[in-house]
């Protein structure tokens, strides 16, 4: 293993801390590998109630890594390719919501793109207040892999941040229901922690029965569904070499990928 995350233990909680600080906590292929092997540890241990996830340094993530060319992993573009990948990303990305123990998100800084999904597929999350949340990946001429926000945010609120790649604040992001509380940075742990512990006290068995029903009210009314529908839609997006596209990686190969972004957020703010 790559040792792309962290894992701790405090009786039956286990506390799992992304571990690329260097990159901001970008999803590489090797971290997206050992989180997965975690979760499907912590799925078939019983002594575990409770997870924490989060990131280690200044950030929970900024989504997958870009120094990966993810669209031609998995062969040329193209719809078939495109849809693999994509389904791939939402399998990872599904982690907290499959794990039968509650999963509580703990962020501070950058939690963008992939990272985002992520942490609304976890049960709870809980912020800093130096939290930035956002979507941005129609400036990359591309649709979020797991198109979770708008269970979590509701349509319309959804709709004004995806449509336009927007990034906001903690404060916004508890205002629109993306979060569940926001702390100062120096509490965000210990009042994660204190609720973590709080849950972890309970009836392991009912609170993942409880779990289970929660989410199963999100599956009658066409979670699962939805996803897939925006994973077909999403593998045309992703094979479709856009003006904007081509642009952003005549940059990023010419000048680097700093450079690349630049232009990206001169064009679009």
């Amino acid at each position: 293993m790559a040792n792309t995350v962290q894992t701790e233990i405090e009786g039956n909680i286990t506390h799992l801390r992304i571990n690329r600080p260097h990159a901001r906590n970008a999803l590489s292929q090797e971290l997206v590998t050992e989180l997965s092997a975690e979760f499907k540890s912590i799925d078939s241990n019983d002594d575990i109630h409770v997870v924490v996830l989060s990131g280690v340094g200044d950030h929970f993530g900024v989504g997958y890594d870009l120094n990966v060319d993810w669209r031609n992993l998995y062969g040329k573009r193209n719809p078939v390719g495109t849809r693999r990948m994509l389904s791939e990303c939402v399998e990872f990305e599904m982690n907290p919501w499959r794990c039968s123990k509650p999963v509580i998100a703990m962020v501070r800084g950058y939690c963008l793109a992939g990272s985002c999904e992520l942490s609304m597929m976890c049960c709870i999350t809980y912020a800093s207040d130096t939290a930035r949340f956002g979507e941005p990946e129609i400036k990359f001429s591309a649709v979020p892999s797991a198109l979770v926000m708008p269970w979590v945010v509701g349509l319309r609120h959804a709709r004004e941040l995806l449509y336009s790649g927007d990034v906001i604040d903690a404060q916004e992001a508890l205002r629109i229901g993306l979060v569940n509380k926001v702390f100062p940075d120096d509490e965000l742990e210990a009042e994660t922690m204190k609720y973590a512990r709080r849950v972890a006290a309970m009836d392991p068995v009912v609170v993942q029965l409880m779990k289970a029903c929660i989410n199963q009210t999100a599956e009658i009314t066409g979670f699962s569904q939805s996803l897939q529908y925006a994973i077909e839609n999403g593998a045309i997006a992703e094979a479709t070499e856009t003006d904007n596209y081509i642009q952003f990686m005549e940059v990023a190969q010419r000048e680097g990928l700093t450079a690349a972004i630049r232009w990206r957020e001169a064009k679009f703010g």
